[in-house]
């Protein structure tokens, strides 16, 4: 049988793999405390947040969680980024490893600020 699809944000994380849900948790808690007002959501089974446009996401995965936020935003911390894997909207960070969780609020700021300033697209 199928697992159910999670329903809201803390049912993700308590459905996730073990080892991700430390950094689940610590990735929403400072999502949650840049973005308090943005609505929070499923979508195509991934956490995400929402204000006029989708703000940000994360995920887990086998061996990292992944942060969502979009490709401007992430050119804009390139310098500061060099050590993790990136891709073209996305940033792994390894179960095994703290968070760099100032970076990761500078990284949603900047993301609130593009949207409200530009109406920016998320992807």
């Amino acid at each position: 049988m199928p697992k159910p699809r999670a329903a809201t944000i803390p049912d993700y994380i308590a459905a996730a793999p073990k080892p991700a849900q430390k950094n689940l948790r610590e990735l929403y808690t400072i999502l949650k405390k840049a973005a308090p007002k943005a609505r929070e959501t499923i979508k195509w089974s991934t956490p995400v947040f929402e204000d006029t446009r989708i703000l940000f996401a994360f995920a887990a995965f086998k061996s990292h969680v992944n942060f969502m936020p979009t490709p401007a935003v992430l050119e804009s911390f390139k310098k500061e980024l060099a050590g993790y894997t990136t891709g073209k909207g996305s940033i792994q960070f390894p179960h095994d490893a703290p968070l760099p969780k100032t970076l990761i609020a500078n990284i949603a700021k900047q993301r609130i600020k593009e949207l409200r300033e530009n109406d920016a697209r998320w992807m």
